[in-house]
């Protein structure tokens, strides 16, 4: 094990010393925490997102990184009537009506769209560390070898919409534990170190945790995953719609669109995105007969077992 994590930490630090981009998405949850470790010897600017009407859970850990390592940091509360503006922006730019893509990645549009305004030289994102490492609570679970065959069958089909919105915004985004050669060594690391107990408690991304739990804040190490809509306050948006469309006007719309267009949605959150997503697209394209395709919405699924047109999970 010691090895693989002195392996596991050059080659990480080989991929931030590649870094170009001058300011980071710091969450201060683990994977962003490691990379500001590594970048804070060239003083980049940190960029926290969170919405100002709902609770979150990342303010306080990315005040103790900014701190710890001498980083400057902006934090930008967001009104909630600026979250339901960017909500289209995100929308136009996934090509989907997936609400926990869309909750999730209405921060990194913020974020990238603030970095463009600024005029910043890119953005550095924590992308692809849980899938190499799994560090998603579903996979707590698994046995070893299922976890084995889930982390290959997540990689295998893993995709960023940060890129995409990068892209749009004309923004460079660079993911260090996307780089090459760090991906070939967590593809060679076993589900055992990835996936273990402490105390009891079982944490995904354990070797990460195991590396740098003496670099950065212990309480960061060893905290909990919690996903970017938790900890910017996104996943406030469920609530708000519950409370703004009427149970009445949710049956009746969703009735309608399964009668007319075959889909089903889950909530209202859905409801919301899908009228955007129409107005935009249309309708999605229905999968031909015999290819796998979602039960809500038809779309194609590969070898996924999460919808990305419409959220579903699992299928």
């Amino acid at each position: 094990m010691e090895e693989i994590s002195k392996n596991l930490y050059n080659k990480l630090k080989l991929a931030c010393e590649s870094v170009k981009a001058d300011t980071i998405s710091l969450s201060g949850g683990l994977d962003s925490t490691i990379l500001t470790y590594f970048l804070k010897e060239k003083k980049p600017k940190a960029i926290s997102i969170i919405a100002k009407d709902f609770p979150s859970e990342d303010l306080t850990y990315c005040q103790l990184v900014s701190q710890k390592f001498d980083v400057p940091l902006a934090i930008i509360n967001v009104e909630t009537s600026e979250i339901l503006e960017s909500i289209k922006g995100t929308i136009s730019i996934l090509k989907n009506f997936n609400d926990i893509e869309i909750r999730n990645n209405i921060v990194m549009y913020i974020a990238i769209k603030s970095v463009k305004e600024s005029g910043s030289g890119g953005i550095v994102t924590g992308d692809g560390a849980d899938e190499l490492f799994a560090g998603y609570n579903f996979l707590k679970k698994k046995s070893e070898e299922e976890l084995e065959k889930e982390i290959q069958r997540i990689c295998s089909i893993m995709h960023f919409p940060t890129q995409k919105i990068g892209d749009s915004f004309g923004v460079c985004v660079e993911s260090p534990y996307l780089d090459k050669e760090v991906v070939e060594l967590a593809k060679k690391i076993p589900a055992s170190l990835k996936m273990r107990s402490k105390n009891g408690q079982k944490f995904g991304k354990w070797i990460l945790r195991k590396t740098f739990e003496n670099k950065i804040p212990f309480q960061i190490a060893w905290r909990e995953k919690s996903a970017m809509q938790d900890g910017a306050g996104t996943s406030g948006l469920t609530n708000l719609f519950e409370t703004i469309i009427s149970n009445e006007l949710f049956k009746k719309r969703k009735e309608k669109i399964q009668d007319e267009y075959g889909i089903t949605l889950r909530s209202k959150e859905s409801m919301h995105y899908f009228e955007i997503y129409k107005k935009l697209f249309g309708i999605p394209k229905k999968n031909s007969d015999g290819e796998v395709s979602c039960p809500f919405c038809h779309y194609k699924t590969e070898n996924s077992r999460f919808c990305r047109m419409c959220g579903a999970f699992p299928i």
